[in-house]
């Protein structure tokens, strides 16, 4: 007897769900997910709201970060037995900072076929908003955490001509604008926030005046960055007084103190913090005379 392999295995749909607005979804996302057997969602409790918006009734289980080991290798068996499985996240498209990549690596190893029914993504969304160039971009995902590797990708954003992308926590937005400030000066930015939902709000301008405004004004909500890439890569490194007294300068605004800004300055700047304390203090001194 002939057999297709669509009778042993199912079938893995990675399914964008809305971002914000519940009626962002697509016709073959709603069909998809009332004929699939098992629907795998980051939060049942946030995933459930839509399933119940649209009349939706199929059977859900959770995969996030926090169980994709043990879950993972469930679901490919389920998937091996012949189910077919939707993939959502709590917004826009899975495996896109999140776990879902994983349970995609997995299904390719097993054989499983993968359908992508396309989507929302917050990434594109705030791309085509922001008013910068669009033809060539890069996307990081969310920053570290962690400042020294926080610092070492800013540090090779400096000389990125592409627009860059990347999601960023309203809690620590002031302070990745503050780092960005000494590296970008006056480049272009838009900060778009709660894409989609009741409050949406999108701030263009340029680095200074975005961080100005959000250091007046808390950011709530999701958000997603979007900045100007370097018009020329700089093939010279060195950096001249000039640069260093306007970088310290920068910090000290921005609210460091002058040790904290001379330190930080070096580093920045790739200099040694003893090159950038007599330079400060030789300006220093020739602004006293």
């Amino acid at each position: 007897m002939i057999m297709d392999d669509s009778d042993i295995n199912g079938i893995l749909y990675i399914c964008a769900t809305p971002i914000g607005n519940l009626e962002d979804i697509t016709l073959r996302a709603k069909r998809i997910l009332q004929e699939v057997d098992l629907i795998a969602a980051e939060d049942t409790r946030h995933t459930r709201k839509l399933l119940s918006f649209y009349d939706i009734h199929t059977p859900l289980t959770s995969y996030h970060e926090h169980n994709k080991r043990e879950k993972g290798p469930k679901l490919i068996n389920e998937l091996c037995a012949g189910k077919k499985i939707a993939l959502v996240s709590d917004a826009g498209t899975p495996g896109i900072s999140d776990p879902g990549q994983d349970l995609v690596g997995l299904a390719v190893v097993a054989g499983i076929a993968i359908v992508p029914i396309p989507g929302v993504s917050a990434v594109v969304s705030a791309l085509v908003i922001s008013g910068l160039p669009t033809e060539r971009f890069c996307f990081e995902g969310f920053l570290p955490r962690i400042k020294k590797g926080r610092r070492a990708i800013l540090q090779k954003w400096e000389q990125e001509q592409r627009t860059i992308v990347f999601y960023e926590s309203p809690y620590r937005l002031v302070k990745t604008l503050k780092e960005l400030s000494p590296l970008f000066g006056e480049r272009n930015i838009a900060v778009a926030r709660e894409l989609t939902k009741t409050y949406e709000q999108v701030i263009r301008g340029r680095l200074t005046e975005v961080l100005e405004f959000f250091t007046g004004n808390s950011p709530k909500g999701e958000i997603v960055v979007v900045i100007q890439g370097s018009n020329e890569i700089k093939k010279t490194p060195q950096k001249g007084p000039t640069d260093i007294c306007e970088c310290v300068d920068n910090l000290v605004r921005h609210g460091h103190n002058k040790k904290d800004a001379i330190k930080e300055a070096a580093i920045l700047l790739g200099v040694s913090k003893r090159e950038v304390y007599n330079t400060i203090l030789k300006a220093e001194k020739k602004g006293t005379e």
